[in-house]
């Protein structure tokens, strides 16, 4: 892994690239695309991750696993601050939601 530095903002990130394993499923039990990086490496609110190569497509009913690079970039506090805060609003929004039956007063 070799890491680097991203300029060009006013916090600066930490960026490195890693193997990763992509494995898809188009079926009629399952739709899903997971990217499992090697290594164990841990991802931190605001961290960014970009897989490199080609474009997906597998027919309907199929599974396929995909070797692939990925590139990690880091958030610097203030990114990952910035993040946390706005997760607490986007979770707030599920608190306004009420299943209770009748009229709410």
């Amino acid at each position: 892994m070799a890491n680097t530095i991203a300029k060009g903002s006013a916090v600066e990130a930490r960026r490195f690239e890693t193997p990763c394993t992509i494995s898809v499923e188009q079926s009629s039990d399952h739709f899903h695309a997971h990217v499992e990086l090697a290594g164990n490496v841990e991802l931190n609110p605001g961290d960014k991750v970009r897989v490199h190569g080609d474009a997906i497509t597998i027919p309907f009913g199929h599974s396929a696993t995909f070797d692939r690079t990925a590139t990690v970039t880091r958030a610097g506090p203030l990114a990952r601050t910035a993040t946390r805060i706005a997760a607490y609003f986007d979770m707030r929004e599920l608190y306004e939601v009420s299943f209770n039956p009748g009229r709410i007063k």
